[in-house]
Formats: structure tokens, C-alpha cells, sequence
């Protein structure tokens, strides 16, 4: 095996995001269900017969040192390999949206190159290396709808159907937001209790076709800090809402999602209307597995 290409790296969206305390190592710890949907930056990998790592940006230009070539890196790192591999990389996904593009790309990377380079590593020795390279990373290897905990290692996957097929507009203003500049506010409330069983059944995920019924637990315990640090997550908000729609932020970017209905009056992106310039929006279904769901073995 030489190459492998038009390899997908899909985002998510957080249902909901609770703060639930802070390590002492600065980590926050939260409680949160990731959910991948089909919006995707496509990856391609070919080996290298002189053992470097490099990249081809397909579309806008990225950092030098993105989270392809560090996940690359690492990965080498922690087995030794010396194969080297050229990555394409075409980017779909917003930066500083919350919707986990960069760590995403990373766990596709970490996928691909264990089958590439025929390293035969287990997901959870490719998560304890994704890990360290972004908190998100593990749950994009795993590769299934999940409640997340700790600072986002600690994986649990959704029963078959608990997350039913659905339909969403996500909205990615023109302004960005740095997940440090969240996590870092002093107005960030910290200590949300945790969620529980119970709570996220009551919250009635899909059911009805409505993504929260439970308005207060399907809270984002960032979105305060993000309206005050970044106006245009409010006016995103409100957009949705002159539509009819329930919008919230998802991640520590600045993107919001609604659940739309699976109808043809509000099938694409067409049908929402101009957003203003500068804005991306996204119609989007919900995935119940990634696309590269089983490339590594669940145990070592």
C-alpha cells in the first residue's frame, strides 16, 4: 500500500457543554455528547521514500506546523517509524469554529498513517497519542457519537438510535474565537454539576424532531463568555431565530447550530436565506459512525 486518498475528516457538534471544574494542570473538565455530522476537510496520504513528513495545502493556505503534521510526528514518535508520508490536505472546515476541524484532521491522520505505514496500532494506543495533541483528538479516533468527559479522553459511546437521523443548519460568522480566550475569561463559570444519565435522557435528543427540549441542560456553558468576547455569535444567534430556529453555540468556537426540519422548505442552505457577507452556513445531516469507523482494532 502506497497511498490512500479522499480521506474524510468530519466535524461536530456538542449538544450540549457543561464546565464542570479545572485540573490543576489548568484543564478544564467537562461533560459534554460530541456528535459527528457531514461536513468534512478531505485528506490524502502517499509514502515517502526519504522518511519526511510534508504537506500540500489543496485549498487556503495553513500554519506550517497544523495538526496533520503534528499528529504525523507524533505518530512516528511513538513507534519509531521512519516511513515518511505527503500529505494533501483540502480544507473545508472553518478555523476557530468549535466544530473540531484541526482535530479532526489529526485523527485521520493518526488513522491513516497506522494503516499506511502498517503500524497495526489499536484505537486506544492511537487515542492515548491524540490526546496529546488536541483534547477533541480521541473522540474523532474513536469514531462514534459519544458523551465526552475529563478534558475529552474519557469516551463513552451512545447506545445504537440515541441520536437519530437529523438535519442542521450550522452558521460560522466572519469573526473567529480562541478557545483560550474562553477558557481563559474570568467570567467563565466553572463548576456546572454533572450531568447525569437521567438528565440526558430527559433531554430527549431527536425525539419529536426536536435536537433539546431541555432548554437548561442542553445548555453551552461557554456561550456567555463567547457573546461578550465576540458579538457576532449573538447576531448568528438571532439570524437563526428570524428563521424560526434554536440556535446555540457548540464547541469553544465561534459557530452555532439549529436542528432544522428533514423538509424540503428548509432541505439547503438556499432556503435560509443571505447571510450576511463573510458567513458560512451549512445545512448538514448528523453521522451515526465516521467514516473511517473500524480502521484500527479495539484492543491492543
Amino acid at each position: 500500500m502506497q497511498a490512500l486518498y479522499d480521506l474524510p475528516a468530519p466535524a461536530k457538534l456538542n449538544l450540549f457543554l457543561h464546565i464542570t471544574g479545572r485540573r490543576a494542570d489548568g484543564y478544564h473538565l467537562i461533560e459534554s455528547v460530541f456528535m459527528l455530522i457531514d461536513w468534512c476537510d478531505t485528506l490524502h496520504f502517499e509514502c515517502r521514500a526519504d522518511g519526511a513528513i510534508s504537506r500540500q495545502d489543496l485549498g487556503a493556505p495553513l500554519p506550517a506546523a497544523d495538526l496533520s503534521i503534528r499528529a504525523a510526528h507524533a505518530l512516528r514518535a511513538a513507534t519509531g517509524c521512519r516511513q515518511g508520508a505527503h500529505i494533501g490536505l483540502l480544507k473545508r472546515l472553518p478555523a476557530q469554529a468549535g466544530i473540531g476541524g484541526g482535530s479532526s484532521d489529526a485523527a485521520t491522520t493518526l488513522l491513516a498513517l497506522n494503516r499506511l505505514w502498517g503500524l497495526g496500532l489499536s484505537l486506544s494506543a492511537l487515542e492515548k497519542i491524540g490526546v496529546t495533541l488536541g483534547a477533541d483528538v480521541p473522540f474523532f479516533v474513536r469514531g462514534r457519537n459519544a458523551r465526552v468527559a475529563g478534558i475529552g479522553e474519557i469516551i463513552t459511546p451512545l447506545a445504537h438510535g440515541q441520536l437519530p437521523p437529523a438535519c442542521f443548519a450550522v452558521v460560522k460568522p466572519a469573526a473567529g474565537l480562541e478557545t483560550k480566550a474562553i477558557f481563559s475569561s474570568p467570567l467563565l463559570k466553572r463548576a456546572s454539576g454533572s450531568a447525569t444519565i437521567s438528565g440526558f435522557a430527559a433531554a430527549d435528543f431527536g425525539r419529536d424532531g426536536d435536537c433539546y427540549q431541555d432548554a437548561d441542560f442542553c445548555r453551552n456553558d461557554l456561550q456567555p463568555v463567547a457573546q461578550a468576547l465576540c458579538p457576532e455569535v449573538t447576531q448568528a444567534i438571532e439570524w437563526l431565530r428570524a428563521r424560526g430556529l434554536q440556535g446555540r453555540m457548540t464547541g469553544s468556537g465561534s459557530a452555532v447550530f439549529a436542528q432544522i426540519p428533514q423538509a424540503p422548505d428548509l432541505g439547503h442552505v438556499g432556503d435560509l436565506g443571505a447571510a450576511p457577507e463573510g458567513w458560512q452556513v451549512r445545512v448538514c445531516e448528523n453521522l451515526m459512525l465516521h467514516p473511517l469507523a473500524g480502521w484500527a482494532a479495539d484492543e491492543d
